[in-house]
């Protein structure tokens, strides 16, 4: 949760990359691969191709309350 609110305060809603995910978190390279890849499971972000560069992820984080509805549902079933 730390790191998804490193992440929130710096990009809210907006688009990201690796590159800029890798600046702002205090982790390295490798590890903020494995952070990402957790909150895509977690479906706490949404994760799609670059158009300029298929090689390359953009990321959006989902809001704070979102996820929180999300958890909420999952505990009710």
């Amino acid at each position: 949760m730390q790191r998804y609110s490193l992440l929130w305060v710096k990009f809210k809603d907006k688009e990201f990359n690796h590159e800029q995910a890798t600046k702002t978190l205090p982790d390295n390279e490798r590890m903020v691969s494995v952070i990402l890849s957790e909150m895509g499971k977690a479906d706490w972000l949404e994760m799609k191709l670059d158009p300029e560069d298929a090689r390359e992820g953009l990321y959006r984080l989902k809001s704070p309350e979102n996820i929180i509805k999300e958890i909420a549902r999952g505990v009710e079933k």
